[in-house]
């Protein structure tokens, strides 16, 4: 019986009681790890909404409002969420495929978080290959983690912010964007109320997250700082300086006087269409000796700078 029919199931009484309990289990390990609750600009998240996206609130996943399949606060991915976009994008794929492909997303190889990034990359973009048998028959097929001609068909969502616990560490990011369950983006939010704060101290947070809290990071795409009305995308590999702001939400048109940073890198990074053009064609993975960057190929109209080519480009 799934978690979903068990409530269905149970009496006032009964949910009354596991919703409490479960209301109790945050807050436990809100202590335990000294957690406090993240603030964010509702402007935020309303924009997400405009934009197509399913907003979560992640209070409301623990007491059981939104059945996410997440069982623990140490996954990063939606397993049966996931396992359900698959199936939506994929539809004549039997079960093995499906659950052949699941097992190489999940299935860290590795230690070293650029070649698990790179490796995912990979597999986002091109499909996973996958090997099963179906009647009694070998097969070797290819599974979609995304349906780049139908975006309906992909699964949008956001929430905040997302415990994530990973050995004796746990953070909250302010908001995660998931694409068909996967962890594919990270915002963090820098408190304009902090006359002292400044996007370095985005970046310093987001390096803390990546050193303790890797798993997260080993399916992300963007990296967002914002300031109140400001905002900032980078990569993984990113030095502070390098993240920069978005200059037009359509590659066409800059936009109208009064629209803010954060409105503009919303829309233009965001936007279904465009967040999967950004995915297929504008990640670049290059090689620099023994070490693994990662570059956003910026168009000279959205930002102020463009990356400079490389003879060693990998991907």
């Amino acid at each position: 019986m799934t978690q979903l029919n068990l409530l269905q199931l149970m009496n006032p009484a009964q949910l009354k009681k596991t919703t409490a309990k479960a209301s109790r289990v945050t807050r436990k390990l809100r202590r335990r790890f000294d957690l406090t609750e993240s603030v964010i600009t509702p402007s935020l998240l309303t924009w997400f909404e405009v934009i197509g996206y399913t907003v979560l609130l992640e209070p409301d996943i623990a007491l059981g409002k939104h059945q996410i399949g997440r069982s623990s606060y140490r996954e990063v991915v939606l397993y049966q969420r996931l396992h359900d976009a698959l199936q939506k994008i994929n539809p004549k794929k039997p079960h093995e495929a499906i659950a052949a492909a699941i097992h190489q997303v999940t299935c860290i190889p590795s230690s070293d978080l650029l070649e698990n990034n790179l490796r995912f990359h990979k597999l986002l973009t091109d499909g996973v290959e996958v090997e099963y048998l179906y009647n009694e028959e070998r097969i070797h097929d290819f599974v979609s983690l995304i349906d780049t001609s139908n975006l309906l068909n992909n699964d949008w969502l956001a929430i905040h912010p997302l415990t994530v616990v990973e050995g004796s560490y746990a953070h909250c990011p302010d908001l995660v964007v998931f694409i068909n369950s996967l962890p594919l983006a990270v915002i963090v939010l820098i408190q304009p109320s902090d006359e002292q704060a400044t996007f370095k101290e985005g970046y310093q947070r987001i390096q803390t997250y990546i050193e303790q809290i890797p798993k997260l990071f080993d399916y992300n795409t963007f990296l967002v700082i914002t300031y109140g009305s400001r905002a900032r995308v980078g990569t993984l590999t990113s030095d502070w300086q390098e993240f920069l702001p978005w200059r037009t939400i359509d590659g066409e048109d800059f936009p109208a006087k009064g629209t803010t940073e954060l409105e503009v890198l919303i829309q233009g990074i965001f936007d279904k269409r465009r967040f999967l053009e950004q995915v297929l064609h504008l990640i670049v993975f290059e090689e620099n000796g023994t070490s693994i960057s990662k570059k956003l190929l910026r168009r000279p109209f959205c930002t102020t700078q463009y990356p400079k080519k490389s003879s060693r480009q990998r991907w």
